[in-house]
C-alpha cells in the first residue's frame, strides 16, 4: 500500500499524538506554527476529514500512524 504522508507530515502527526501543541511542534521541528497548521490541513484534506482527531483516527486505521 502506498504511503500517503510525507516525511514531514508524519513527523508532525507523530508529535500531535504525543499531545504536543502546534507551538511545541514548530519549536521542535524548527518550522513556523503556520507551516505546522498547513501540514495538518493538508493531511486532513487528503483524508477528507474535518478534524485533527478524525485525521489521527484514520491514519491509525490505515496503518500510517501508530500510538
Amino acid at each position: 500500500m502506498k504511503k500517503i504522508l510525507t516525511a514531514r507530515e508524519r513527523e508532525v502527526f507523530e508529535l500531535l499524538v504525543k499531545n504536543y501543541t502546534t507551538k511545541d511542534i514548530s519549536d521542535k521541528l524548527y518550522i513556523s506554527e503556520k507551516t505546522v497548521r498547513n501540514h495538518i490541513s493538508n493531511v486532513m484534506q487528503k483524508l477528507e476529514v474535518e478534524t485533527r482527531t478524525s485525521a489521527v483516527i484514520e491514519l491509525i486505521k490505515i496503518n500510517e500512524l501508530s500510538i
